[in-house]
């Protein structure tokens, strides 16, 4: 994984399934830029409905967006920032690294009855207080 000095890292992950289907492995350069795990949350996100438009003032994220729906994601790089997105037709898992500070929002663009899953991995345990509002999407 090449250094970035974005505060938002986009990684494909590879599938390593096989005929019983999906396998896909966090790699190690993703654990290091977390330095601890202390929090994991599985979510579902139903089509036009979207999670997040907050950023964490102390937590580093590492989201795994699972194949299926297509979808986008959402950020900005600081308060002030013009906003930005990257669109994913839901092909294949893709890890984004989200650095403190950048607020991120994950949209389902996909057609209804299409769920879109993710993961996130979290530096440090969830709190309210470390979570702050702000729309990017």
């Amino acid at each position: 994984m090449a250094k970035s000095k974005s505060k938002i890292q986009f990684i494909d992950l590879p599938n390593r399934g096989d005929a019983r289907g999906f396998s896909f492995t966090v790699p190690t350069e993703a654990l290091k830029f977390l330095r601890t795990v202390a929090d994991v949350h599985f979510a579902s996100i139903k089509p036009g409905a979207v999670r997040g438009n907050h950023f964490h003032k102390k937590g580093r994220m590492a989201i795994v967006v699972l194949p299926g729906a297509k979808w986008s994601f959402h950020w900005d790089e600081r308060e002030g920032a013009e906003p930005q997105h990257r669109v994913f037709d839901g092909s294949g898992a893709v890890l984004v690294l989200v650095a403190v500070g950048s607020s991120h929002a994950v949209r389902n663009d996909g057609r209804d009855g299409d769920l879109l899953w993710m993961t996130t991995i979290a530096s440090e345990k969830y709190a309210a207080t470390d979570r702050v509002a702000r729309k990017v999407v």
